[in-house]
């Protein structure tokens, strides 16, 4: 459940170079208003037919991205990612290791001289380590990719397995909301947390296969279109791409799912025997509406906003959700017009104060583009529920007690009410005590804190996984 932290990034996807004069590891750091900095690194590559360059954004924690256009002229080189308005344009100085060049952003404009130095390397690099990102790697680890036949798509990721190739166990790991790559980078906090988990869980002889969604980095498809039910599809490509592997198939195979992948993975678990257990972190136990109220209660309770702010904003969030879900089936352009009418009459109730100098045409615009999207309109009217009551596998569910994005007392109960309905006995919910919603040990469970914090996940949340998927 990310929606809420997303910010813009500098993101590139894939493309080729055609001169072997770039070819290597360019890195730089784009001097940005405020006195601040961030580094930035293109790596690349020589493929034998052609040359592919990825980009690095070490202080955000974005790595491997791919970049979708790459022109090259004598000692001139482009890149660019229109979905993102970006392009980096630099010529190749003589007899030096560097391009010097501009890189843009919409209208924005900023200087950026690349060097393919090591020291400038590893520099640029070292920003983006967190002490449980893993450096060296005693398993096996393959590049792989899958298709989802039903939307016609190619699914990339990486499969881990002990060193020996037999693992007792076998994990698909399915990320939370927004657009994340395998690691399920957090960009904006600097944490890859499927990097830790794949890295813990095949250290411990359980294989771990991860994938970038959909639209992002090596898989295709396009991620703003699809919903839950489409990532879903997109989980269940993975596990037939395990059952289709004679090495892989005959090894009990699992889903762990975080956030909206814990919603996910029911989903898939109520209706494909193959699966044999699931974990379920942080996932949703309760109707998402109920959810997402008391997601927006708590974090208005923790920036201190006055008791009156948060009972106008919780009115007006229970109206957009009740109106939603009544209207599920209603044409995008009646939904959006009917939506500015009910956003313009809750604004009339607001003070200047609580619009932070916005106007209330410029608050509903943006809030009607968020709940309108395909995503957030299946999104808002699901019921865990009723693929929770169907499960009947083992089932592990995981909450931090400090989550403050999905409430680890509301949701575990609804998860053990669903699975008793289903009867099933086989089962674990487990409050971990002062974690956060990213399983970090934390102070408050605030998403500022989030890139704060060192650690990307805490050591009892990924003993108690492993433990539990080592005793099926």
């Amino acid at each position: 459940m990310k929606k809420s932290l997303i910010l813009i990034l500098f993101l590139l996807t894939a493309g080729r170079l055609c001169a072997q004069n770039f070819a290597g590891d360019w890195s730089g750091t784009l001097q940005l208003p405020g006195d601040h900095q961030l580094a930035v690194i293109f790596h690349i590559r020589n493929t034998g037919s052609g040359y592919t360059a990825t980009m690095d954004s070490p202080d955000q924690g974005a790595s491997g991205l791919k970049v979708d256009t790459v022109k090259v002229s004598g000692d001139r080189i482009i890149l660019e990612a229109g979905q993102f308005k970006l392009k980096y344009s630099g010529t190749l100085v003589a007899d030096s290791n560097l391009v010097r060049g501009n890189f843009t952003q919409g209208t924005a404009s900023l200087p950026l001289t690349l060097s393919n130095h090591p020291d400038a390397n590893a520099a640029a690099k070292k920003a983006a380590l967190r002490p449980q990102d893993p450096v060296s790697f005693p398993y096996r680890q393959e590049e792989v990719s899958f298709p989802n036949k039903k939307a016609g798509i190619r699914l990339a990721g990486t499969l881990t397995l002990p060193q020996n190739g037999k693992a007792r166990k076998i994990v698909i790991l399915v990320s939370g909301s927004g657009p994340q790559n395998r690691d399920e980078e957090v960009k904006q906090f600097n944490h890859r947390p499927f990097l830790v988990w794949s890295d813990f869980l095949t250290r411990n002889g359980i294989a771990v296969l991860r994938y970038d969604d959909r639209g992002v980095a090596g898989s295709t498809g396009e991620f703003g279109a699809a919903t839950s039910a489409d990532f879903a599809d997109d989980a269940a490509a993975a596990l037939d791409y395990i059952a289709s592997r004679p090495d892989l198939k005959d090894i009990p195979a699992g889903v762990i799912g975080h956030s909206e992948g814990g919603m996910i993975a029911p989903m898939l678990a109520s209706g494909d025997q193959r699966i044999k257990f699931i974990v379920l972190l942080a996932g949703p136990g309760i109707p998402i509406d109920e959810l997402l109220m008391k997601q927006s209660a708590d974090q208005l309770r923790l920036n201190e906003a006055p008791a009156a702010t948060i009972t106008r904003t919780l009115a007006s969030n229970r109206a957009i959700y009740q109106f939603m879900k009544a209207h599920p089936q209603l044409p995008e352009a009646q939904l959006k017009q009917r939506l500015d009418t009910l956003m313009r009459d809750e604004l009339r109730r607001y003070p200047a104060a609580d619009l932070q100098g916005q106007s209330p045409e410029t608050i509903a615009r943006r809030t009607i583009a968020q709940v309108t999207t395909p995503w957030f309109r299946y999104f808002i009217t699901f019921k865990p529920a009723n693929h929770l009551s169907k499960v009947k596998c083992p089932v592990l569910a995981l909450n931090g007690s400090l989550d403050m994005q999905v409430n680890a007392e509301a949701n575990l109960a609804g998860i053990r009410m669903s699975l008793q309905k289903a009867g099933n006995k086989h089962f674990r919910t487990i409050a971990l005590p002062g974690l956060n919603h990213l399983f970090q040990q934390a102070a408050t469970g605030s998403t500022s804190e989030y890139a704060q914090i060192a650690e990307t996940v805490n050591p009892a949340a990924l003993k108690a996984v492993t433990e539990w998927i080592s005793s099926l």
